[in-house]
Formats: structure tokens, C-alpha cells, sequence
């Protein structure tokens, strides 16, 4: 589709460099998975398994008590479910509660939890309602408080933190009609103005948006005398001139969420009100995503500890020849799964928290992975409660009332879940962000070898310098811990977890050694084989699952809280996860990728057409992305804040 006419239009080498150049560079702290990736099973960096301190802890458990407490007495899931709202009570409840304000300092007025407790709040609120805990993710994960916390001026701090942490809602504004994760080609303008900034541009699924009284905005700076220009972030007044809420959109899931479109025509922004300089508009968006990413995880684990409790009473009460289904093999291995694999994604979202909490790792590829890996489990997860329930997973928590059976809502939380495979960094997204970052170690040292447009002494030098790190690096993936027997003999207990993380060290080896025979190669078309770099994630996302889970288990063996139950467990997880990794490791080299290809080439040009014979497309007339050209607004505003 070609660009609209205040849209720029730019080339991939261009949109590549814009996103390269909103990374974090440098790795000034260790990287549990990061080092994972380059054939480094660094247990030290996260076993013992880190905990919080006695006063965070008192104080999350004090306010997951009141949660629970509103959650179970106040929140009608049912209603936000028919109505496809959530009642403005609930939300002054929440605010009353202080729960906007739960990642936000005390001295701000907020209840200053931990990154663990704020996850766990989540959970608890996702597991009541998922669109509850979206509203307050949104607000906080990537709404004004965490940016301003990590960028913001003193000034902006005391302005608006308190409000954020007791009565204000907030939104994240980047996505736009005809731009998604591409954000070289964002639309919306912030021109200077004397002491102001004029924004122009129209906003796509701002979460929150609908219900906001401040947002965070992604806009483009023009390059002038003066100005650096570039994509740069602001708090903006949601009230302010100009903006217009011009439509509440609705999902299959989620029903409950205030998600909408927001056009900014002629609105005057404050100098101010920039967060951090010009230009650094996505550096932020993505620093504050590090962490920000572990709360849709951190629902996940909630929406697995669901279907797990349902899935153990149906499977027990429903019989079929003879015996309770669980019983039955076929349903067996599901609940297995839902138990094993609910382990695991708390694992790994409980460690990557905790390093979050002490600062002391670099969590970027952790929190990705956790986001990766919990969207996709927890999606399986709901799909085989569905499964597991038979007709009744298919039939609406309603109608199951209706006619006098326990209104058991297992198709909204397969709905529900769907989202957040897209949330925040598709799966797709997510495999090449979290592959470049993988590979960041090879680019540092060899990049030039394979960039077209470097000099013959630039590859040259490069070259000189990939033979050192490469001579050093190479011999080190021969052999290592995962092949002395006996090796993690602390985890030896009456189920032995040792040989799962021998098998890890001797896979991170391995995807090693995969990812340089791979980058030799194909060299400069690397960044073309995405099927390639999504399992090699894939891979690392299940090596790192396995590691957290065996590390929590002996954690919970040494507080004697049910460990020789989760040791059990994630022998179980772990042995379900090799499975998955030798099929990853397969596929790397055994796959239909190029003869895919060829097929997409045919399905684009009209040469399997004929295939779409034979049915009627429901769909209606329009154009496939609504026309966002800028200028004042031509339809009602639907904007309410919540009072």
C-alpha cells in the first residue's frame, strides 16, 4: 500500500537503522540469557534463586490481602463480560485501593511494590478479570509512570506521578492505522512552536485511551535549527484542545477494554512536557518495555493457575467408561501439561522479576522471553482447558448458567489470551528482537564482514577482530559441564534434576555452534531466515524455562514449601521441554522455509486464485487501513474520563 501523503515513505535498509538505532547498545550488567545464547550456562547468575527483602515482601503480601479481598467482593467479571465495560465503580475502587499506583514510589504517593509483587497483583486482578488487569498494565507498565520514572525531569516527576498514582489513568500512544511495529515510517507530527509543540496525527488501540487523563505520545520532531528532531515521547493532557476519541473499538476478547482511536489535530504540548531530549522517543518506549513486557506474563501465570483448578475439579467429577476423564491418558497428558508448564512460566516470571527488582542483571532478553514464551504457553494452556471440557469449553459461562450447570467461562479466557500473542511485540516481533539481541555479540565483532556498504579496510579490520574473538570463543563450545556426570549434584535429590541442566548447558552449546555455522552461512541474508531465528529463540526461550524452573524448585525444597512437589514438577516440565527442543533443533536445518516462499510468491501473484473458489467472503466494503490523513476531527468524541 502507498504511503498516505503526510506519511513518510521510507526503504527496509532505512526502517532497520531507525530500530537499531532505539536499541540499548551497550551491556554494562550480566545477562543470564544472553550468555545462554552464546553457549554460557551461567547457573551463578541465577541460582541460588534471589529474593526479596523482608519489608517488600510484608508490605506486597499486606496489599495482595485487600486485593484479594476487592477482587473476590467487588469485581463482577460476569457483568464486564455482558456489558463490555467495566463499571466506573470497580475502577474508583481499584483507585481507592491505590492499586494505579502500585510500581510508583511512596514518596509520590503511590505503594511503591516490587516489580515480584506487582506481577503477582496482576495476576491476582487478570485472574478475576483480564480486562482489569490490561486497564492497570497499560496504565503502568507503559503509561506515564514507568517512562517518567525512568526519563523523566524532577519537575515532571512531582507533577504527575501523584496523580498517576491515585486518580489519573494513562495510555501508550505509538501504533497508527498504517504503522505497527515499524515505527521509521510514524505519522504523527510534533512541530516546534515557540515554547509549545503542535501535534498532528491519529493514534491506533490506545489502550486506556478511551478513559485516559494523560498519555503518553509517540510523535515526530521535524529536523530544524535548533531541533534534533526525530521520534520523541511527550506527556500530553488527554483533555487538551484538539483530541479527539473517535471510536471505542471492540475485540472477540477482552471485552471490557477501553481501547480506542485518538486523532490529534492542532494540539499544543508544552516544551515541558517532552519526555527525555528529542529524538529519543523509542529508546524510551523500548527501555520501558524491558520490564514493562513481564506483566502480560504475569497474567498468563494467573489464566494457567485458572485453568489448572478447573481442569483438576471437572476432570474429577466428569466420568466417562468407567472412571474420572483425568484418568483417561488423552486427558491426562493436557492436565499434565497445564501443571507443568504453570509451574515453569511462574518460574520464570517470579526470577526475571526479582533480577528486575535488584538491577543487578541486564533482564532486556529475559523479560522478551518471558513475554514470548508465557503469551504462547498460556494460549496452549487455555486451548486445552477448552479441549479438556468438551462441548462445555465451547459454550459460554451464560448459557451454562442458563440451563443450571456452573458458569465456568473457559471460551473467554481462550479469548482473552488470544491478545496477548500480539500485545506488546507480536510472537513474530518478538523472535527478531530478541534474535538480534542474540546475535549482538557476532554483529559487535564481525558486522562489517557482511555489511554491503562497508569499506574494504572496514571488513578487513572487522575481520582481524572476528578472528580473535572467534579463536577464543569456538574452542569453548567443545565440551563443558553438561558432560561430567554428576554435574549439578545439588539438585539431586529423590527426583533428580541434575541431568535437565546438564542437558541445558550442553544446548546452549549447541545453539551456539548453530547460530555461527548459520551466520557463515548465509552471512548478510541472516536477517532474511526468520523461520531459522524464531526457533533458535524458541529454543533459548525453552532452555531458559527449564533453568528456572529447576532453580525454583530447589528453592522451594530449601524453604521446605512443597518441594519435593515442585521438584516433581519441573522433572515433568522439563521432560515435556526436551521433547520440544530436540523437534526446535530439527527443524533448524529440516524445514519447508524456501519452498514456503516459493508458495507465498504464487499465493501474491494470482497463481493459486483458483484455490478461493467456492465461497462467499462475509466481509464488508471499505478499505483495509482506514484513511488517517491529518485535520480536525469529523466525528463525535467519545472520550470519558473515569470520576
Amino acid at each position: 500500500m502507498s504511503a498516505t501523503p503526510h506519511q513518510p515513505t521510507v526503504t527496509e535498509r532505512e526502517a532497520r537503522q531507525v530500530a537499531e538505532a532505539a536499541r540499548e547498545q551497550d551491556w554494562r550488567k550480566p545477562s543470564f540469557a544472553k550468555e545462554l545464547f552464546l553457549g554460557r550456562f551461567r547457573l551463578d547468575l541465577i541460582h541460588p534463586h534471589p529474593m526479596p527483602a523482608d519489608e517488600d515482601a510484608q508490605r506486597g503480601e499486606e496489599f495482595l490481602a485487600k486485593l484479594r479481598d476487592f477482587c473476590e467482593t467487588e469485581i463482577d467479571s460476569a457483568r464486564i463480560e455482558r456489558e463490555a465495560r467495566i463499571p466506573d465503580e470497580t475502577v474508583n475502587g481499584l483507585k481507592e485501593l491505590g492499586a494505579l499506583g502500585m510500581k510508583i514510589d511512596t514518596k509520590y504517593g503511590g505503594l511503591g511494590l516490587t516489580q515480584v509483587y506487582y506481577n503477582k497483583a496482576l495476576a491476582l486482578v487478570g485472574s478475576a478479570n483480564p480486562a482489569l488487569g490490561a486497564l492497570l498494565s497499560a496504565h503502568q507498565s507503559i503509561g506515564v509512570p514507568q517512562p517518567l520514572k525512568l526519563f523523566g525531569t524532577q519537575e515532571q516527576k512531582d507533577t504527575y506521578l501523584p496523580r498517576c498514582a491515585r486518580t489519573d489513568i494513562s495510555a501508550f500512544l505509538l501504533t497508527e492505522p498504517d504503522v505497527g511495529s515499524d515505527p521509521a515510517r510514524l505519522a504523527t507530527t510534533a512541530v516546534p512552536d515557540g515554547d509549545d509543540y503542535v501535534l498532528d496525527g491519529v493514534k491506533l488501540w490506545t489502550t486506556n485511551g478511551v478513559v485516559a487523563d494523560l498519555l503518553v505520545v509517540m510523535a515526530r520532531v521535524p529536523k530544524s535549527e535548533g531541533h534534533k528532531g526525530g521520534i520523541t515521547a511527550f506527556v500530553v493532557e488527554a483533555g487538551s484542545e484538539g483530541i479527539t476519541v473517535e471510536n471505542r473499538n471492540a475485540f472477540m476478547g477482552l471485552r471490557g477494554l477501553e481501547n480506542g482511536v485518538t486523532r490529534f489535530h492542532q494540539v499544543r504540548v508544552p516544551a515541558a512536557n517532552r519526555i527525555g531530549p528529542e529524538g529519543a522517543g523509542l529508546k524510551i518506549a523500548l527501555t520501558t518495555l524491558n520490564t514493562g513486557r513481564l506483566s502480560l506474563p504475569a497474567m498468563c501465570v494467573g489464566a494457567g493457575k485458572w485453568c489448572l483448578k478447573i481442569a483438576r475439579e471437572w476432570s474429577a467429577a466428569r466420568e466417562q467408561w468407567g472412571k474420572p476423564v483425568a484418568f483417561h491418558e488423552a486427558v491426562g497428558a493436557k492436565i499434565s501439561f497445564i501443571a507443568a508448564t504453570t509451574f515453569a512460566l511462574e518460574a520464570v516470571v517470579d526470577l526475571s522479576s526479582q533480577m528486575a527488582d535488584e538491577n543487578r542483571n541486564d533482564i532486556r532478553i529475559e523479560a522478551a522471553l518471558a513475554k514470548l514464551y508465557g503469551s504462547e504457553m498460556g494460549w496452549l494452556m487455555a486451548d486445552e482447558l477448552v479441549q479438556i471440557r468438551g462441548g462445555r469449553g465451547f459454550e459460554t459461562a451464560e448459557s451454562l448458567a442458563a440451563r443450571g450447570e456452573r458458569a465456568v467461562p473457559a471460551e473467554q479466557i481462550l479469548r482473552d489470551l488470544r491478545i496477548n500473542r500480539i500485545f506488546e511485540g507480536s510472537t513474530e516481533i518478538m523472535h527478531l528482537l530478541i534474535a538480534r539481541e542474540a546475535v549482538d555479540a557476532h554483529l559487535s565483532v564481525a558486522g562489517d564482514l557482511i555489511d554491503p556498504d562497508k569499506s574494504l579496510s572496514d571488513k578487513a579490520k572487522a575481520g582481524a577482530n572476528a578472528g580473535v574473538f572467534y579463536a577464543k570463543w569456538l574452542p569453548k563450545l567443545v565440551a563443558g559441564q553438561g558432560q561430567i556426570p554428576g554435574a549439578y549434584g545439588e539438585f539431586r535429590r529423590e527426583v533428580d534434576l541434575s541431568p535437565h541442566l546438564r542437558y541445558v548447558e550442553r544446548g546452549a552449546r549447541k545453539l551456539a555452534r548453530s547460530t555461527f555455522y548459520a551466520m557463515s552461512r548465509w552471512q548478510g541474508r541472516m536477517e532474511t531466515k526468520q523461520g531459522f531465528l524464531g526457533r533458535i529463540v524458541d529454543i533459548g526461550a525453552e532452555l531458559f524455562a527449564m533453568s528456572a524452573a529447576c532453580v525454583r524448585a530447589e528453592l522451594l525444597r530449601k524453604e521446605g514449601d512443597h518441594g519435593r512437589e515442585a521438584y516433581q514438577l519441573a522433572d515433568a516440565f522439563c521432560r515435556q521441554s526436551r521433547i520440544r527442543v530436540e523437534e526446535l533443533f530439527g527443524r533448524l536445518w529440516s524445514n519447508t522455509d524456501d519452498l514456503d516462499r516459493k508458495v507465498v510468491e504464487g499465493v501474491l501473484s494470482g497463481t493459486y486464485a483458483w484455490l478461493e473458489e467456492g465461497v462467499i467472503d462475509p466481509s464488508g466494503e471499505g478499505p483495509w487501513i482506514a484513511d488517517a490523513t491529518l485535520g480536525a476531527a469529523k466525528r463525535e468524541n467519545v472520550h470519558r474520563p473515569i470520576r
